[in-house]
């Protein structure tokens, strides 16, 4: 690898890191987006975003889905594990989609405008007079950290492991032979999701087309693989999903936002997605608010002028705060009930078709709520 020079270098290229140089693509400045893997590469996650996504990075839906899956979503089961299931359906346009991670992350890449620099591990940063060296060869005025809740770039300024209780999840997406479409009795647009018992977490069984998406995640990670072996046990006695489905699923993590203590800015650094703990406190949902940080990100840059410092990066913190609100680090009223009381409560209330679609799917799940990011 050459030297380079470059007014900014974002590092990862999910989609928080395409989406801030699909935003900067007509500043004028020169941004470079590098990966340590090659894309498209595989990527472990649930896969839904909902139409405010698709609005808010102007995709095109049809020019996606003709040569990648966009799974339509019309509704919902939801319960608790061992409950009844209630089913909420949303007449007219689909409410979410299905993406494979693989397609989705690869397509906003390409487009980004940005030069890419795949297969190049972030590895360390010098401070310069007007800005930071990586890996000693690549000289910028700004790093972006977008690298997820590992992210180097967190690490290198001291803001990753700060009291930190994250998400542990595993999960899997695998195409079905064509005996495991026949046995799977899961509706390609009704997504199900099922709560545990002890309400730190819930897992999910989603079909796109010819692929099948399994996880569960935890705000609790002790004994996760006991967690998720019977999970996915009970839903092949239910049923739900074929026998001979694959057991080797893979793990990440996440931060909440409320909970997250991570500082996002420094001098001539900003962090955005999962690598500033931005994931949906309910929902776990990371893609929305890694792009909506993206595109507040490139707004705060704009206003910089080519100057980087943490004080002219404080703006970003401010518009986070006005997007997602402010943190909570300590526990909020109802983690202060006690478990028996929140069990009891939850138990009821997962049995009622307006709370399940009212809140657990419109307010958590599809934030329906709150209007794209572009038309505020």
């Amino acid at each position: 690898m050459s030297k380079s020079t470059y007014d900014i270098l974002i590092i990862g290229g999910g989609p928080a890191g395409s989406s801030l140089a699909w935003a900067l693509r007509d500043s004028g400045l020169n941004i470079a987006t590098m990966d340590k893997q090659v894309f498209p590469r595989q990527k472990v996650c649930a896969g839904w975003v909902t139409p405010a996504v698709m609005q808010e990075l102007e995709i095109d839906l049809a020019d996606y889905s003709q040569h990648r899956v966009l799974q339509p979503i019309t509704g919902f089961k939801i319960s608790q594990l061992g409950q009844q299931q209630l089913r909420s359906h949303y007449a007219g346009e689909p409410v979410s989609y299905g993406i494979r991670r693989i397609e989705f992350d690869d397509y906003l890449l390409q487009r980004c405008g940005a030069e890419i620099l795949p297969a190049q591990a972030f590895k360390d940063m010098q401070k310069t007079d007007e800005g930071w060296s990586v890996n000693g060869q690549i000289k910028t005025r700004l790093v972006v950290g977008a690298g997820g809740h590992f992210c180097p770039v967190a690490r290198a300024i001291g803001s990753k492991g700060i009291s930190e209780l994250a998400v542990a999840a595993k999960e899997i997406e695998f195409e079905m032979t064509p005996e495991q479409k026949a046995a799977c009795t899961i509706e390609a647009e009704i997504p199900e999701l099922f709560f545990t018992p002890d309400l730190l977490g819930y897992g999910w069984v989603f079909r796109k087309g010819d692929y099948l998406n399994i996880g569960l995640g935890r705000e609790d990670k002790h004994k996760l693989s006991s967690h998720v072996e019977n999970f996915c046990a009970y839903l092949i006695k239910q049923g739900k999903i074929p026998a001979g489905t694959p057991q080797k699923l893979q793990g990440h993590a996440y931060l909440l936002y409320n909970h997250s203590r991570r500082k996002v800015i420094d001098e001539n650094v900003l962090l955005i997605g999962d690598s500033a703990g931005l994931a949906y406190p309910k929902s776990g949902e990371g893609i929305r608010p890694a792009v909506e940080s993206a595109l507040l990100a490139a707004e705060t840059i704009k206003n910089c002028h080519s100057e980087y410092s943490k004080a002219k990066l404080a703006d970003y913190v401010t518009r986070l705060e006005q997007r997602f609100g402010e943190r909570q680090p300590k526990p909020d009223i109802m983690e202060k009930l006690p478990l028996g009381l929140k069990k009891l409560f939850a138990s009821r209330l997962m049995q009622t078709q307006w709370f399940t679609k009212n809140i657990v799917t419109d307010k958590w799940f599809l934030q329906t709520h709150v209007p794209p990011l572009l038309s505020q």
